[in-house]
Formats: structure tokens, sequence, C-alpha cells
């Protein structure tokens, strides 16, 4: 017969076999005969193994499946086919077969989100799945710190992605079917999740590569001025990039008075304003920070300029004002995110700013040859936590 022993279900299920008999008792698993145990039983136990750890009762489970009130149907569903089980291999085994360092193979689980494993334990389905792309980076030669940085930062894009998905399904698909009194078969909704699975993930590939278009043409750009560049065939322009901080004055304090459901509107409003006005320009928000965003801008004119539109923007959106900083120079890219003197400069001049102003370096006004941007220069200042006196110049559209 096709399919798993009870043992063997358990395995993959990662708990033992007393635990499946358990539940084979309980009426929860049905019984089969040996080696009949499919990958929806498996996913099953899964299941109830989280009900379990999670402090529900298995014998209010059975008894829910016996009157009819819940039921695991929908997990011999292909959509659900993804909850993947243990693999047969341990992560010691699967690094002594490919090559790929042992840390390197057990950091899978931990930038998806899980607890770091041991040596010993058995990769899950999902997880070996990912071990390919590992081995032909190291295969080719590729440094682990670069291997470890991207693994990390698509673990940590995937979760957000997958939890902004839960909250959505929540909301439009369980949430409506617990509130119209409907079955946990109806929650799950196997019938609408086969339909949009295989679209929403078709939707993030094709995301992901319009990504990728956009970065890919970004580095060939470079590549190829440098060549130029060491060819004497095209002189640089050196023109830095520049980091963009902006604030909104009082937003914390607002939202608090407000309550939750204000915040939550305010953010959607400010998000929506800065990422459009952004990327319309050029730039990119890199990461918020409670009451304001931090922005990279390849060109530090055009950043002043979205600068400005977001100040304007935000105040007609009835937010309270906004005040923004801005810095050209080297920056270091790691892991997703900037740092350096730039970024530090970059936000303590935006702290130095007050309510509407977008106050710039000398470098930013350096870098900004072009018509259609003023400056008017306040002087030199102190600056919190910076050695020395910074010259800085309030911006303008003329």
């Amino acid at each position: 017969m096709n399919g798993y022993s009870l043992e063997d279900a358990a395995e993959r299920a990662g708990v033992d076999a007393d635990f499946l008999d358990r539940l084979i008792g309980l009426g929860i698993l049905p019984a089969r005969e040996d080696g009949g145990f499919s990958p929806a039983d498996v996913r099953l136990v899964m299941m109830v193994k989280s009900l379990d750890d999670g402090g529900i009762p298995l014998n209010g489970v059975a008894t829910a499946i016996e009157r009819g009130a819940l039921s695991f149907d929908f997990l011999a569903t292909p959509t659900y086919e993804r909850l993947a089980a243990l693999a047969s291999e341990t992560f010691r085994q699967v690094s002594e077969r490919t090559g790929v360092p042992l840390e390197l193979v057990m950091l899978i689980r931990e930038a998806i989100g899980l607890a770091q494993p041991s040596a010993d334990d058995r990769l899950r389905e999902d997880e070996l799945a990912i071990v390919p792309f590992l081995q032909i980076q190291v295969e080719e030669g590729f440094r682990s710190v670069s291997i470890e940085r991207l693994l990390r930062v698509q673990g940590e894009s995937m979760r957000k992605v997958a939890e902004q998905e839960g909250a959505w399904w929540t909301a439009e698909v369980i949430a409506p079917a617990i509130a119209a009194g409907k079955s946990a078969e109806e929650y799950a909704n196997p019938d609408i999740a086969s339909r949009i699975a295989p679209r929403a993930e078709a939707a993030l590939v094709a995301m992901y590569h319009a990504q990728q278009g956009r970065i890919w043409t970004t580095n060939l750009m470079l590549a190829f001025e440098e060549m130029l560049d060491k060819a004497g065939l095209h002189s640089r322009l050196e023109r830095p990039p520049a980091i963009c901080f902006l604030d909104i004055t009082g937003y914390t304090r607002l939202t608090q008075e407000r309550g939750d459901k204000a915040a939550a509107d305010l953010a959607d409003t400010l998000a929506r304003i800065v990422e459009r006005s952004s990327v319309r320009h050029g730039g990119r928000p890199i990461k918020w920070l409670g009451d304001g965003v931090m922005f990279y801008f390849p060109d530090p004119g055009a950043g002043v300029r979205a600068a400005l539109e977001m100040v304007d923007e935000l105040a007609d959106a009835g937010l309270p004002p906004a005040h923004v900083g801005l810095h050209a120079g080297p920056v270091l890219y790691q892991a997703g995110d900037y740092f350096g003197q730039t970024v530090n400069l970059s936000a303590r001049i935006a702290d130095y700013a007050r309510p509407t102003e977008v106050l710039v370096s000398q470098a930013v006004v350096d870098a900004c040859p072009d018509a259609g941007i003023a400056f008017t220069n306040i002087g030199a200042v102190e600056l919190k936590g910076v050695s020395g006196m910074v010259n800085l110049f309030r911006s303008h559209l003329v």
C-alpha cells in the first residue's frame, strides 16, 4: 500500500508514535492500515500538534469533529500541500552531502524566523528546497557573509509578505465566515484559496522580477560606466547619493490621543504619500522610524525636490507638519539598510529642522547645480552628537 507507516508519519510530522496513537484513539486521525497514512494525514497531525502546543485541549478538538463543528478535510486539497513536513535528512547530513557549511544550512531555519536548530535536527521539506541556492553560491566561491546577508533579507521580507497576507485573509475570509456562523471548513475556504493562491504567487514572482530588472539594470549601468572610465572613454560625474530623514512633528502624541484606528489611518496616509513621492523622484524609503521615514536618493537634487513635495502633500492631507534633513556623501549598504556618517549627519540635520523646513548640508547644495531649487544659507550651527559646526541651508523651489 502506498503511504507512510505510523512510525514514518510520526517522524514526518515531528512527533512520536504515541501522539499518533492518541489522535487515532480520540477519533481525530482516522485509523489506517500499515503504510496507509497520507501526506494529508501528516499535515493534520502537524496542525493538531500546533493546537495542542497552543493549549487547546485535544478532547475538545475530538468532540468538535464528532459534532461536525470542525473538520480538517481542507488539508487534503492541493493548496494546503505547502504546509511542509519534515524531510528525511538532518542539517548535518545535508551539509556533508552538498558541501554547504553547516552554519549556513542551519541559518535557513533562523532566516525563516524559527528557533535555531541543532545540527542533528531534520530539515523541513521547504527548507530543503532552499539548499540548492546556497550550494551553487558556495560552489562559485561567494563569500559566506554575503550569502548570509541575502538569506536573512529574503527571510525577513517573505515574513512581512506572509504576515500581511495572513491579516488580509483573516479580514476578508475568516472574519466574515465566523460572523456568518459558517463552519471551520469555510474558514479555510479551499475553493477560493485554490483559485487565489497561484495568482498570488504569480503576482509575487512578477513583482520580484520587476524589482530585479530595476536593480540589475542599475548594476549593469554602473559596471559599464566603470569600464568606460577605466578605458579613458568617459569621465564619471562625481555626485554622491543623498540620505533624507523626514519626521512628523508631534506624530507620536497625536496617534496616542486619537487612538489605534486613527493612528492606522494616519500611518497609511503617510506611507502612501512618501512612497509615491520618493519613487517619483528616483528614491525609495529605506525604513520607518516611528514618527518618520529614512530615504535613499541617488540624485541629491531629486531628493530635495521630493522632500519639498512631501512636506506640502502631508500638510494638504491634514497630517502634522514635517521637518526634513538631507546630507550627501558615501554610505555603507548592508542587509537592506544604509549606515555611516552620511546617515548620522542627515538624521541630526532633520532633528535641527523646524516644522515645514527642509534643511540640507553644503554637500547637497554642491550637488544641485540645476535650476529650480534655491538655498538660503542659515549659517554654521551646532548639531547634537556632531563635532564641529555644520553649515546648513534652507531649501525651497523657485
